[in-house]
Parts: structure tokens; sequence; C-alpha cells
């Protein structure tokens, strides 16, 4: 089964690939069929990764998945939320979208450490909302959120996966996100446990082995 995801991040559709492998989906991103980003005006992960999919879906004319994520902290009242990852005003450079995202994904953590100074409480996490289609008018939307629990540090560590990864430390496992392999993160991140659940409900609903 062909799905589209309302992406154009790579690293996502890398992640998503491994992590809905079990289902044997072809995960499309939506680039690759032409198909333009969605607006996201809404304030909750929810409304936005609808709104993503149900664009996707109708432009591709069949299945697709949207991921709407961020990370929310407490001291913050759960900002960056799902501004993260334009969280700060920056003016990109004529460069490819990757190396764009790597400029963003800086100034956003430099933002947020200058927004915790003087804060001890460093709670926070990675929010993973996943909402899967069979068409644009589907009345039942799957929808699997996946939560990561951890602490912001005081200076970026590691050199592995992107946005707020560096910042973002998992005292359970004793690393930054960013220090952690791919294998160790798709097993503990907030997408793996938002996948799983969708993975559940694709087998449940969608009828998919």
């Amino acid at each position: 089964m062909r799905i589209v995801l309302a992406s154009n991040n790579a690293k996502k559709l890398s992640e998503l690939k491994v992590l809905l492998a079990p289902l044997g989906l072809e995960l499309v991103a939506q680039g690759a069929l032409g198909i333009p980003e969605a607006e996201e005006p809404h304030h909750s992960f929810i409304e936005n990764a609808l709104a993503k999919a149900r664009q996707a879906a109708r432009a591709a004319g069949g299945a697709a998945i949207a991921d709407d994520s961020g990370l929310c902290v407490d001291a913050l009242g759960g900002a960056p939320g799902v501004v993260s990852a334009h969280y700060a005003s920056v003016a990109l450079p004529a460069a490819d979208r990757e190396a764009q995202r790597r400029v963003q994904d800086a100034a956003n953590n430099r933002l947020l450490l200058e927004r915790l100074q003087g804060q001890t409480d460093r709670r926070a996490r990675f929010v993973s909302t996943l909402v899967a289609l069979r068409s644009a008018d589907d009345p039942e939307p799957l929808v699997a959120v996946g939560r990561w629990h951890g602490e912001i540090l005081d200076a970026p560590r590691g050199d592995r996966g992107f946005g707020y990864d560096p910042l973002m430390y998992i005292p359970a496992l004793g690393r930054s996100v960013a220090e952690l392999d791919a294998p160790t993160k798709n097993a503990h991140s907030h997408r793996a446990r938002s996948s799983a659940q969708m993975l559940s409900l694709m087998r449940e609903a969608w009828h998919l082995a």
C-alpha cells in the first residue's frame, strides 16, 4: 500500500520508513509527487497534522499520513510547541532545503537557551502526533500521540539527529538525543511511540497485516 507522507523533511521520512516498515507500506514524500506543503495555522499538533494529511491525501488521490511534532517545555508554558520548527526568526540563506534546516535549527536552539536562562525547571518533552487518512474525505482519521520526556541541557551535546536533539537530555539513557545512534533513537523516541500506536490502529481499522 502506498501512503504519502505530508512532509518534505528527509530525516523524518527516513525515520518513519523504518518505524512503519512492519506493515510493508510504501512511504512517499509529498515533494516527490509535486505536492506543496500545507498551511499550519492551528494551535495544536493534532489540528495541524490533520490539515497536512487532508491536503496530501486530496492532492495524491489516496492515503496520506502526517506528523506534527515539536518540543514542549514546562517552564515556557509548553512553548515552542507547534512553532518548534520556526521558533526563531532568521533570514535563511539561498541554499538547499537541508542547509536551511541546519541554520534554522541552530537559531532555534540558541533562542531556547536564551529563554531558559535562570530557569531551574528544565523539564520538557518531545511530542509526535500522527494522523493517517485513507482518503481526503475519510471520516475516521487514525490519531496516535507519542511523548518522550527529558530535560533541556545548558549547551548542545552530540552531532546526530536534528532540531532540538542536541539540547534534549534523556535521564533514563544518560545521553542527549543527538548522542544516540539511530536504532536506539528509533526504539525510544516520541515518533517511535506514536508510530507503534499507529501500527496497531492501521492493523485494527485498515485491516493491514
